[in-house]
């Protein structure tokens, strides 16, 4: 009985070091300023076999790793929603002719260039044609880009690739057999998918509602977590033993939860799991790399990664084009997307256990593999900002904005005096509710095909095409509108918005919505007449609520948020609001001076908070007294 007991105290041990591993990579990434996936993965090299060598049950660890990757696709499924999923189904198509230009395009060149046989090219270019579903999500959401048009093809085309995983899982084996058995094995894998797309709806329209809203009454956290984790390693277990991903299959019971009530409660729940295992993760795909084999190699390996890049590059990068994607967000989907993913390694390793590849070349796909994983994080973090300072070069801006140009104008699209909204998401939809109750003429522009579809049925008037485009912005008359409304969800678009709009309008009146606290300053230097950030004007809403309810005059709360919104939210950033810090000020305040207590109590409100403002005591907007 002894023997067992070493072995588990073994992994215990070993999870404990790897995670402790993944928890000091991380902070040194935090305090560097990079990423932190990859502090992950540099701690996998540096414990792992081929590193210091502490971690002895690599199998074990990379099987619980696995939950890292399932909680992550789980929790994108509760965040993205069927709705948001019916929107990127255009790019699926994308993704399908990706998978397929990939495969053959490699096994063209390989078999020309006498490298490998016309399977082995078949197999090669199944791997290269996945990308990283953990890396690109992972790298998006610490960007904050999840909302941007690129971030939404990235993922649709990531679906799809996910989904072909258990595919081609399906074909390795009869990769060299007669086509009939070939096509046999495909057809099943398709039926499979099929059944599980028909019993993902019908779960999700009579089971999981039923069953989250009876954990719910409970009312018991612990139950709650624990009925939802079998959910989803449940439902990845299943589309496991029918031979596809249990990635996907965590994704789609994700989606299934999105539509009900409590979505937002289980994802406050999971999160905290999802990203411990995320960590370990990515720690263990860090130990399937071998540093010595990538020193002994590097050139070889240096070349791979740069031929895999540039060329998945300019394949996928056209694709989102021929999509409809804009150029800048196209060529930033094709940087994303670049990378070969960590199904490859599961790819890989099957093929070399059926003899399809050799163990050089399965060492060489691993390391390819591992590279461009590490690059990708600083792809990602750094590509807006290099596209948006080449789009400061003039014949580079010009090619840049070459497919810019507007797309289709509504005949009934005003021509003076009208407000141009920029952005249908949530917040534009509710600025465009407002306009047309008061009456006042619009056009919204949009670059979304399904947004447009959805203005025409609405009738409301549009103009389709990319918002931070000049052409787009011309066209839109901006120097006859009223006033512009920017709520794009990304920033670079939103700030090359501003800055064209006030080019060819100078003294527009320009509303700006910002994501980002950073950007408020740099929206107002850039020329916005006003800039609203959400969170805060939440808090303003909030406390302006409650002043008011605490009996403070409506005046006085119109004034200090005014004085807020004056000095761009200053008084909430970085610091908290100095109204929370406690001070010597009383309530009810002092009688006056003459010793008369007949003052009505609006005086005394006002007497108070006349005293809270005072100079020498905090202030809470910033509002000058009397004697400034």
């Amino acid at each position: 009985m002894g023997v067992p007991v070493q072995e588990d105290f073994r992994l215990i041990l070993d999870i404990a070091t790897v995670l402790a591993a993944a928890a000091a990579g991380g902070l040194l990434a935090a305090l560097l300023r990079q990423p932190v996936l990859l502090g992950y993965l540099l701690a996998g090299i540096l414990v792992g076999p081929t590193g210091l060598g502490w971690i002895k049950e690599v199998v074990q660890v990379e099987t619980l790793a696995q939950f890292g990757v399932t909680f992550l696709l789980f929790t994108l499924g509760v965040e993205f929603s069927l709705k948001e999923l019916r929107q990127v189904r255009g790019i699926a198509l994308g993704g399908l002719l990706q998978i397929g230009l990939t495969i053959a395009v490699t096994a063209v060149l390989a078999v020309a260039s006498g490298w490998l046989t016309p399977v082995q090219g078949i197999f090669l270019g199944a791997v290269l044609s996945l990308s990283s579903t953990a890396v690109v999500l992972k790298s998006l959401t610490e960007t904050n880009q999840m909302g941007t048009p690129q971030a939404q093809a990235m993922l649709g085309i990531l679906i799809v690739q996910d989904l072909a995983v258990g595919l081609m899982l399906a074909v390795l084996p009869a990769l060299d057999a007669p086509l009939p058995k070939l096509a046999g094995s495909l057809a099943k894998s398709v039926a499979e998918i099929g059944l599980v797309a028909v019993g993902a709806v019908l779960g999700g329209i009579w089971l999981v509602p039923t069953l989250l809203r009876l954990l719910a009454q409970q009312e018991n956290k612990e139950v709650f977590l624990l009925g939802v984790i079998s959910l989803c390693v449940g439902i990845a277990l299943l589309t496991e033993r029918l031979g596809l991903s249990s990635e996907i299959g965590a994704f789609i019971a994700g989606l299934m939860i999105s539509e009900v009530e409590y979505a937002d409660q289980t994802l406050a729940y999971v999160e905290p799991l999802r990203d411990v295992f995320a960590a370990l993760f990515f720690a263990a795909i860090g130990m399937l790399i071998d540093p010595r084999f990538i020193a002994d190699h590097l050139t070889l390996i240096l070349g791979l990664v740069g031929l895999v890049m540039v060329g998945k590059f300019c394949l996928v990068a056209p694709l989102a084009g021929l999509f409809g994607y804009p150029l800048p967000a196209a060529v930033l989907v094709g940087l994303g997307l670049s990378q070969i993913g960590e199904f490859s390694f599961v790819l890989a390793s099957e093929g070399q256990a059926l003899g399809l590849v050799s163990r050089q070349l399965y060492l060489l796909i691993v390391s390819t593999t591992a590279v461009t994983l590490l690059v990708t994080p600083f792809l990602l973090k750094g590509a807006p900002g290099l596209l948006r300072k080449l789009q400061g070069i003039p014949f580079l801006s010009r090619w840049l904005a070459a497919d810019e140009r507007p797309r289709d104008l509504d005949a009934r699209a005003p021509h003076k005096g009208h407000v141009v909204v920029c952005g249908y998401g949530r917040v534009g939809q509710d600025v465009v509710r407002i306009l047309q109750a008061r009456r006042h003429p619009l056009l919204v522009v949009d670059s979304s095909e399904q947004v447009i579809q959805q203005l025409r049925s609405q009738g409301i008037p549009y103009l389709y095409g990319n918002a931070a485009s000049a052409l787009v912005l011309e066209k839109a008359r901006l120097n006859q509108a009223h006033a512009l409304v920017i709520a794009l969800p990304d920033r670079l678009s939103t700030r090359l918005c501003l800055k064209q709009a006030l080019e060819l309008a100078p003294h527009l009146e320009v509303v700006v919505r910002a994501t980002h606290e950073e950007d408020i300053e740099q929206l107002y230097q850039l020329g916005a007449r006003e800039v609203v950030h959400p969170e805060f004007e939440a808090s303003l809403g909030l406390c302006s609520h409650l002043l008011l309810q605490l009996g403070e005059p409506l005046e006085v709360v119109q004034q200090e948020i005014l004085a807020i919104r004056s000095s761009h939210y200053r008084n909430l950033r970085p610091l908290p609001p100095s109204c929370l810090i406690p001070t010597s000020v009383s309530w009810p305040p002092p009688p006056p001076a003459n010793g008369s207590h007949d003052a009505s109590p609006s005086e005394s409100v006002l007497a108070w908070w006349e005293q809270w403002r005072r100079p020498g005591q905090p202030e809470w907007a910033g509002i000058p007294s009397s004697a400034e």
